[in-house]
């Protein structure tokens, strides 16, 4: 049996606050468990639904040291089982006794240390020895580090492999080098431009990068873009030296959860067969509850996002007075930067049967505005992968995407002679080209239905399963392994 570890700092049905947690929420039940032994490892947050947290069994305790800040501290474990995964939760309340996961930034450097470092110390205890650690984002990047250092007498970790994988490069966990090392109690042979020190700061997750086995990243655009310094986040001259150790894997999509043959959050169920004559019911129903006006002949784009400059939220604020108009609906939901809220609030109040803004997440109704909506825009800076074009495609929503990252390589334009293509694309971050982008999505609408609903046919079509990622994550386990 092939033993993996997966090191997280959320994960669903625990704690989610971004596509981290769906990500390590629904990859580990995709493998073949015929052949794999795929386990997750987390922090025991308190925040985590105590409906959950009652459930979790005890199975050991004992106490770490890292540098001089991390002194005889205690670590707890608990296990839990949910959908044929176990998952191991490591307690300890100085740490992960919070109302959310993230807080001030050197704390955060002080506990994922301390987890990372705890992870790695547990294995024995809880008689799990992997084949590959695979860890995810910067608050788990210690663990290569730790293992290629400190744990490289014991035996017992001799030939572990570990994957980095890169969620969102722009988070990093960078702090003063001093610091670090009292964290860590690493020594300053570890703090050079060819290890963790960048700029004269320690890097957590560069740390990982140096240090891991293999490297990836969440689609093939964006690991070819973050080996440029424009994307690259300081980091792109030691991602182009790892090239050849570093792959592109598309995020999937949970079927189970977001299905609109059987999503129970929805009005109105419908499948690919149906959808030109039940969708626009959930359409009728979502404008009654949000006080638009009532017409399923509307073109309704929605976007559900975090309201930041990362999601292109500048270029919708550029735009907004054009992309509205007597045939148009906008419907928002999320929450972020004040000015983009207050941005989106206005224009709600400037064109109240037009525009809804839901300054606000819940997951209910964000179900309901992608079974809803005609469009979905994107016009993201950067997008490493993005979901919601692929839930889109899900719910026979047409997305309207920048060319950039994971969106480049999900959404094929729509070309208009030879009739292919499964949503609207444009290349540069640019206003003007955006809104002649969704003007182009406004003409097929309108004028060529049957054109658009072809569009829709072939985004519900594609195959955006996890099981597809899993198998390509299979094939770097076992090059590591050596299991050719």
């Amino acid at each position: 049996m092939n033993r993996v570890l997966f090191v997280t700092s959320e994960c669903v049905p625990f704690i989610k606050t971004g596509g981290l947690a769906d990500v390590c929420g629904a990859l580990p039940k995709n493998f073949d468990k015929t052949y794999w032994d795929v386990r997750v490892i987390m922090p025991n947050y308190t925040c985590i639904p105590w409906e959950i947290r009652q459930n979790f069994r005890y199975i050991t305790s004992f106490y770490i040291s890292a540098g001089n800040y991390i002194q005889n501290k205690y670590v707890g474990v608990f296990e839990y089982e949910y959908d044929g995964i176990k998952y191991y939760f490591i307690d300890n309340e100085e740490y992960f006794n919070c109302p959310y996961p993230y807080g001030e930034v050197k704390w955060d450097l002080q506990k994922f240390i301390f987890f990372d470092k705890a992870v790695l110390s547990v294995l024995p205890g809880i008689n799990f020895q992997p084949h590959i650690i695979h860890c995810h984002d910067w608050q788990a990047a210690m663990v290569p580090v730790y293992l290629k250092n400190e744990f490289a007498g014991d035996s017992f970790y001799w030939g572990i492999k570990t994957i980095m994988t890169i969620h969102n490069l722009k988070f990093q966990g960078i702090w003063d080098v001093k610091t670090f090392q009292g964290l860590t109690g690493f020594s300053n042979y570890y703090f050079t431009p060819d290890k963790l020190e960048q700029n004269k700061d320690a890097n957590m997750l560069k740390g990982g990068l140096v240090y891991a086995d293999y490297i990836t990243t969440v689609s093939s655009t964006y690991a070819e873009e973050i080996q440029t310094p424009y994307y690259g986040e300081g980091l792109e001259g030691l991602l182009y030296s790892r090239r050849l150790d570093m792959q592109g894997i598309v995020n999937g999509v949970d079927c189970d959860i977001f299905n609109p043959q059987t999503d129970s959050k929805i009005d109105y169920n419908f499948s690919i067969k149906d959808f030109r004559n039940i969708k626009h019911k959930n359409k009728t129903k979502l404008q009654e509850t949000l006080g638009l006006l009532v017409d399923k002949k509307k073109f309704m784009i929605a976007m559900v996002s975090r309201l930041t400059d990362q999601k292109g939220l500048d270029l919708i604020d550029y735009a907004f007075d054009r992309i509205v108009d007597d045939f148009t609906q906008i419907v928002v939901i999320g929450t972020g930067e004040k000015r983009y809220e207050d941005m989106l609030k206005y224009f709600a109040w400037k064109y109240p049967d037009k525009v809804a803004a839901i300054i606000s997440y819940s997951d209910d109704l964000a179900h309901k505005v992608y079974a809803s909506a005609d469009a979905y825009i994107m016009p993201s800076l950067f997008e490493p992968c993005g979901l919601s074009q692929l839930i889109s495609y899900q719910y026979g929503t047409v997305p309207i995407v920048r060319e950039t990252g994971g969106l480049k390589d999900t959404v094929t334009p729509y070309n208009e002679y030879d009739k292919t293509g499964t949503g609207f694309s444009f290349a540069n971050y640019n206003g003007e080209e955006m809104l002649d982008t969704i003007n182009f999505a406004k003409r097929v609408f309108f004028e060529n239905k049957r054109d658009w609903n072809n569009i829709v046919e072939r985004g519900m079509s594609l195959d955006f399963t996890w099981t597809k990622s899993a198998a390509q994550y299979e094939e770097i386990y076992n090059y590591l392994m050596g299991n050719f």
